[in-house]
């Protein structure tokens, strides 16, 4: 994992756990990995599930994904054509 991922996840997790301080690391990351819906074993939970996770936590479900809106298009045929490159940006 790069620095900067790391750093990311050590600030996203200290400040959620300081809202359930009365539970020990792997318990805190258990509820997280049970609030992604993640079913797996912890030891596969991947960092991604839980930056993401951790950025999406408390907001609406409907709410956008960080680093995904660059993607999005409100049209399937102008995302069709950006595709196909037939539109440019």
């Amino acid at each position: 994992m790069k620095d900067h991922r790391v750093n990311e996840l050590i600030e996203l997790l200290h400040a959620a756990w300081k809202e359930d301080v009365d539970l020990n690391l792997l318990q805190f990351l258990q509820k997280l990995a049970q609030e992604s819906g993640y079913q797996g074993p912890l030891e596969a939970l991947s960092d991604d599930t839980l930056i993401y996770h951790l950025k999406m936590r408390g907001s609406d479900s409907l709410a956008e994904i960080p680093g995904l809106k660059k993607d999005y298009e409100d049209d399937f045929k102008t995302a069709i054509l950006r595709a196909r490159g037939v539109i440019k940006d």
